[in-house]
């Protein structure tokens, strides 16, 4: 679409307990704002079915520019990864309303 701008996606997808400290994470690092998502699938760690509490995960979408992607990512993968079955990756997308998502 030609009136669309470039921006990144950043998912994270992770344990439910996980999502206040990563919104705090996200918006610290520079994001404008997050979606999340409750979800359910199965990986290298098992099957998250999300039929109890602690069996749930999530998954948190944020719009940004690159910059704050690789300050979101890097945090992540630091403070998460070794301890928290997750995953996180970028996208390229085009958006409408660029200035809702990057400075």
């Amino acid at each position: 679409m030609p009136n669309t701008h470039p921006c990144k996606l950043v998912v994270i997808i992770a344990e439910e307990a996980l999502e206040s400290p990563l919104a705090k994470d996200v918006m610290a690092l520079g994001a404008h704002g997050y979606t999340v998502a409750d979800v359910r699938g199965r990986g290298s760690h098992g099957s998250r079915s999300g039929a109890w509490d602690a069996d749930k995960s999530i998954r948190m979408e944020i719009l940004c520019d690159e910059q704050t992607s690789q300050a979101i990512t890097r945090h992540v993968e630091d403070k998460y990864f070794r301890h928290y079955a997750m995953v996180a990756f970028v996208a390229d997308v085009g958006v409408l309303r660029r200035e809702k998502f990057v400075r």
